[in-house]
């Protein structure tokens, strides 16, 4: 099909994935080189949001819920009793409250689906892939209003989770109303106060993140909420909307900013000029990823899914910047690439967090972003070492320079800790590489999310992107550089 990516990027990464379709036939959901280009589309980003999680969901999600017609199909990873599912669970009663008020409305399907609650639900949890579906009678200790209150507005809810022992999360999270718009954020239905970003679009891409969901989600429900009703969509064609100020590139943005110069609380409108090339890249859950404490035992290759294949390629062709904007960094064939990059003379920026979640990291991986960096930081240091020992040798040599490298580890805002929109750690995740490949969703550069998590990511071919500076402005504030220099940024 037509499409608006380098043919440099689409062949390898095609041929890539090709390979190894064998090896990945039973994923869920699988893609095989007869069916990938089907998740080659476009799409029309109309806003980008970062905040913490609940203030996403306050300005743009929740939003977006209060206005659906028909449908609403929220997924999410972890589900958890906390300022956001106390914000759920009101704008459904309004919403119902709403919807009651008037007459000759249709019905309005309503799905959740989640991965983690518990403990004891991922103990117990079935491992069909029907996944479990919650009662009514379960609803209320989800913060979820009740059957009655609902059907009063005309409203069918359908609650859902999957995961699959020892490890496999469905890891991604997104939103889609009325079948025509979509929000891809980076956050959970938690209490904690991490630093996240949201895209929010239409066109295409929508209705290939809907067939995803319907392949993963739609599966043992009883109720109808998955029926092929014929909603209205939004054509892929660029909207007018008004802008106060204009960037570089292929968009025009108006910043909606917090009033707290220092907020990461922060949007910006974007008016795109032409429908934006958009890849949808799913990364199947895989429960037995070949992890051993015993390192010649382990398994030293990541599942060659569309995700996977997409990183491994963007990072091998990338000619002059990669930045990581991650989670954590413990993903072997990450570092291997960032070094190969480096050796090319491809900058490379990682902003990641020195000591999240330890636990999980050496549960999923036995051992920690800041030992990976550290030894990352090491092998760079030898390089360069041996780089210029080589330059010293031979003065006529033609050596290419190295690429630079700088790391920084999240540091919040002091003065602003007891603000209730102030991050403790960064949990966004983001790639670019050459300026030109913008990568957003839930994946992170672990191993968990290489190998054992269901991970989704929106692949966009936007060179010239200015709006980056969203999350760089709230960022350059909240990092403590590690390397090259131990000096603060300002």
């Amino acid at each position: 099909m037509a499409s608006g990516f380098p043919a440099s990027f689409l062949e390898p990464w095609r041929k890539c994935i090709g390979a190894h379709e064998k090896e990945q036939a039973d994923d869920f959901p699988a893609y095989n080189s007869a069916t990938i280009d089907s998740l080659i589309t476009t799409s029309i980003p109309t806003d980008l949001y970062v905040g913490t999680g609940h203030t996403i969901y306050e300005r743009a999600l929740l939003p977006a819920i209060r206005n659906a017609k028909h449908s609403v199909h929220l997924v999410t990873c972890f589900w958890a009793d906390s300022p956001t599912a106390n914000s759920i669970r009101a704008t459904l009663f309004e919403l119902a409250a709403s919807r009651a008020s008037q007459s000759g409305l249709p019905t309005l399907h309503i799905t959740i689906g989640f991965s983690s609650r518990g403990l004891f639900q991922k103990l117990f949890h079935t491992s069909s892939r029907n996944g479990y579906v919650y009662s009514p009678s379960e609803w209320k200790a989800l913060k979820l209003p009740d059957q009655q209150t609902l059907q009063s507005g005309s409203i069918e809810l359908t609650v859902k989770t999957l995961f699959f022992t020892p490890l496999s999360v469905m890891h991604p999270k997104y939103l889609i109303v009325d079948e025509a718009e979509a929000w891809v954020p980076s956050c959970n239905v938690s209490w904690e106060k991490w630093f996240e970003g949201c895209v929010q679009l239409h066109g295409g891409a929508v209705q290939s993140l809907l067939s995803f969901h319907e392949r993963v989600w739609g599966s043992g429900t009883s109720q109808s909420n998955m029926a092929s009703i014929h909603y209205p969509q939004y054509p892929d064609t660029v909207t007018e909307r008004p802008a106060t100020g204009s960037r570089s590139g292929d968009t025009n943005a108006s910043l909606v900013a917090s009033v707290d110069d220092m907020s990461p609380t922060q949007a910006v409108r974007l008016t795109p000029g032409s429908p934006i090339p958009t890849i949808l890249l799913p990364s199947s859950h895989h429960r037995n990823p070949g992890f051993s404490w015993i390192p010649f035992l382990r398994k030293p290759n990541p599942p060659m899914t569309p995700l996977n294949a997409a990183l491994l390629t963007l990072f091998a062709n990338a000619q002059s910047s990669i930045v990581l904007i991650t989670p954590n960094v413990t993903s072997k064939p990450v570092i291997k690439a960032i070094v190969s990059a480096l050796e090319r003379g491809v900058s490379v920026e990682i902003r990641t967090n020195q000591s999240m979640m330890l636990l999980e990291q050496l549960a999923t991986c036995g051992t920690t972003t800041s030992r990976c960096m550290n030894e990352l930081m090491k092998t760079y240091t030898r390089m360069a070492s041996v780089r210029s020992r080589q330059a010293g040798a031979d003065l006529e040599a033609q050596l290419h320079p190295l690429g630079k490298l700088e790391i920084y580890y999240y540091q919040h805002r002091p003065e602003r800790e007891d603000q209730s929109d102030e991050p403790v750690v960064s949990h966004f995740k983001m790639t670019m590489v050459d300026d030109s490949y913008l990568l957003l969703g839930s994946g992170n550069m672990d191993r968990a999310s290489w190998w054992t998590s269901q991970e989704l990511g929106m692949l966009f071919y936007v060179p010239g992107f200015a709006e980056k500076l969203l999350w760089e402005k709230v960022l350059r504030v909240r990092g403590r550089r590690a390397f090259p220099s131990a000096v603060p940024t300002r």
